[in-house]
């Protein structure tokens, strides 16, 4: 397992009962995770101690409820900075354990060792709030970033504001991502590495349905064409049951692989819970590399 455990301002204190403790800065959230199963005591302070708590409702979705918990505030990984505020369907504005994904593209990137004016290209697809888009920028590199939701860019050109990359090489686009790679390909644009982390549903800017498991392959297929020749990386996500390391492993090694060589690895990737000393397992990643 992959495990992003560099972070300094976020933290799993524990989890139990289908809930995860999470210090975000200098705030304690409880929020559900399908993942825990398990029943343990509350033995961390925390649980009597937090900020917000989600609560999951039996028939779908939930409600936050706010302990003394300001409407944004905001977490630094390393040079980047991420605004966060708690919005609907639990979510926070980011993804911790992605922070194990930006610390090997970029040390991809840092070490490409390609001219300043030839800088590396990469394009992140279903972008959300640009954690991966700034890790990218960060260690050197030009960024398209790709989301169907007006809002979700609008909030990741904040974070770059926030993380002093308001004036880094990054082109932000709101567009539907499938129609997005068919235009590139007309275009004959191509890029170096792919970041792509799909939803398992969705929906693009025009009411364009997408559903992962019908949707991934052939999406897979369609974007290898825009990368270049000497292309140095690919990654995809998955927080979809059914897409595993062996799922991910073969589609990359059939789309990428065979086409340009290189190798692939693919993992469950992670976060430490400080309490119980567990790695809460948080989805998969895939990784082509050159």
């Amino acid at each position: 397992m992959w495990i992003a455990d560099n972070w300094q301002d976020y933290e799993v204190l524990d989890t139990s009962g289908g809930e995860k403790l999470e210090r975000w800065g200098d705030y304690i959230l409880v929020r559900p995770d399908p993942q825990v199963i398990w029943n343990t005591p509350h033995v961390h302070k925390g649980w009597k101690k937090k900020n917000g708590h989600y609560h999951r409702s039996s028939k779908g979705g939930g409600e936050w409820e706010f302990f003394d918990l300001p409407d944004e505030w905001s977490i630094s990984y390393g040079t980047l900075t991420f605004r966060l505020k708690p919005f609907s369907f639990k979510h926070t504005g980011l993804f911790p354990e992605q922070a194990v994904n930006w610390d090997w593209f970029s040390g991809i990137i840092k070490n490409a060792n390609r001219p300043s004016d030839k800088p590396l290209k990469v394009l992140n697809l279903f972008a959300y709030t640009g954690g991966a888009t700034l890790a990218a920028a960060a260690a050197g590199a030009n960024v398209t970033h790709v989301d169907a939701s007006k809002g979700m860019v609008g909030w990741a050109k904040e974070n770059a504001q926030a993380s002093g990359l308001g004036q880094a090489p990054i082109r932000w686009l709101v567009d539907d991502c499938v129609k997005f790679v068919e235009r590139e390909i007309r275009r004959g644009n191509k890029y170096d590495g792919i970041i792509m982390d799909p939803p398992s549903y969705g929906r693009g800017p025009k009411g364009e349905i997408w559903k992962i498991e019908e949707s991934i392959w052939p999406f897979m297929e369609l974007t290898t064409q825009i990368l270049s020749d000497n292309a140095l990386f690919f990654l995809i996500n998955s927080y979809t049951t059914g897409l595993q390391p062996a799922v991910l492993t073969y589609m990359l090694n059939t789309a990428v692989t065979k086409r340009f060589g290189g190798h692939v690895e693919a993992d469950e990737i992670g976060l430490p819970v400080t309490e119980s000393g567990l790695i809460l397992p948080c989805g998969a990643s895939g990784r082509w590399q050159r």
